[in-house]
């Protein structure tokens, strides 16, 4: 009898245990060690309900959100969950490509109302309007910003979130993030931008892969007093579970029209630099940042494309309705570490026979610097160009580590 009343209480103190092991790791007490144990998969600032939903109670609350604003495995939009949970959204803000996610690269988005939910949708994008007004935020006692970034600078939901910050701390707003892993976030590579070209794709002194989540960034901006007269955000984070920087990442949901696939969002920090130039990068196909080319290239290139207007995803891609030929990366094959390829474009530059024309003014803006331009055009190696801009990307490092949330 005594025998068996000892095995029940062995049991009975491992089921204790089992149930209390797993409530640490739904409020991240000690995730790191349980995810070792358990080794599950990556759950996102905004599948772990139970950490918010009582703090939402009450409040009247505005998101800034898009189509990969999802949770579970339906992808149910954060927005609808927490409506049919009785929390008190009030406005929806949109960033680029709209709150639906299906407008197309770089189409001005309007306000709106949300024929499902009936919530007026406050666009940040386009018309000088990438900053919510003290008009927008009125009534409103909480933000809540839930974007999937992909962790490039130039990704203008990056800029969005800076806006945000500022709109908030002004109006004395806090703002809690969802955070979502960065596929990008493995690793960290490019030029630091030079300040004296800051815009809407690049506002501060950053490298084009920056390799932090959307809340690590949100805290380097606090952190560094990088927000607009040095003021402070409010944050209130719910971070990722069992989420490492090394991590594999596969987004459920397309991030933006054209990363329609995950070799080209993990691509996008290369071939992107070629909007910089007046090359196609495949907008106006179902490839895009897939292929990359241009009608002056025929007779050094057999592959070829026909960039035409595609609804939803480029309305006006570079080079419509032209045959260009180029270089085809669809089968290209990743390095496991990850970092920029400039080959590509030093490849196509010295193909080019119109060469005083193949960069457009875009470019400074979007690299960030004037330096690689000129160092293509000099016939600088990419071993070379890379060694130009360490001692800024080891100094960006050093920064970085102060506001990492995972490993």
């Amino acid at each position: 009898m005594l025998k068996s009343f000892v095995m029940f209480l062995l049991i009975l103190g491992n089921c204790f245990f089992y149930h209390q092991t797993m409530a640490q790791k739904r409020n991240h007490i000690g995730y790191d060690y349980i995810s070792k144990q358990y080794n599950q998969e990556i759950i996102t600032g905004a599948d772990q309900i139970n950490l918010y939903l009582p703090y939402l109670r009450g409040k009247n609350i505005g998101m800034v959100i898009n189509q990969t604003s999802v949770i579970g495995k339906n992808k149910t939009l954060s927005l609808d969950t927490l409506l049919s949970l009785g929390i008190r959204v009030k406005k929806i803000f949109g960033p680029e490509h709209g709150f639906r996610g299906n407008a197309s690269d770089g189409a001005e988005i309007k306000n709106d109302i949300d024929a499902k939910s009936g919530l007026p949708v406050i666009s940040l994008y386009g018309s000088k309007h990438n900053k919510p007004t003290t008009i927008d935020l009125e009534g409103l006692n909480l933000l809540i910003f839930d974007i999937q970034d992909v962790g490039v600078r130039f990704y203008t939901y990056l800029s969005t979130l800076q806006y945000v910050m500022e709109a908030c701390a002004e109006n004395n707003i806090e703002l809690m993030i969802f955070d979502r892993p960065n596929p990008n976030g493995f690793y960290v590579d490019g030029p630091v931008l030079d300040t004296a070209y800051r815009s809407f794709i690049g506002l501060n002194p950053i490298p084009i892969v920056y390799g932090l989540t959307i809340a690590e960034y949100a805290s380097l901006l606090n952190g560094e007093g990088w927000l607009k007269n040095h003021v402070q955000c409010k944050l209130r984070i719910i971070k990722l579970a069992n989420y490492t920087h090394s991590k594999h990442y596969k987004l459920p949901v397309n991030p933006s029209p054209n990363l329609n696939t995950e070799k080209s969002i993990l691509l996008y920090p290369s071939v992107c630099l070629f909007e910089g130039t007046v090359l196609s990068l495949g907008r106006g196909t179902l490839y895009p940042f897939l292929q990359i080319g241009h009608p002056a290239l025929g007779g050094k290139y057999n592959f070829s494309f026909s960039p035409i207007a595609i609804p939803g995803m480029s309305d006006e891609p570079p080079q419509k309705n032209k045959i260009c030929f180029g270089i085809d990366l669809k089968e290209y094959k990743l390095p496991l570490q990850g970092g920029i390829n400039l080959n590509w474009l030093i490849e196509l530059y010295q193909a080019f026979p119109d060469k005083a024309h193949y960069f457009n003014s875009y470019f400074t803006k979007l690299v960030g610097n004037k330096q690689l331009q000129q160092q293509i055009e000099e016939g600088k190696s990419e071993k070379e160009i890379k060694a130009s801009w360490a001692q800024a990307l080891d100094g960006f490092k050093a920064i970085r580590n102060k506001y990492l949330l995972y490993p």
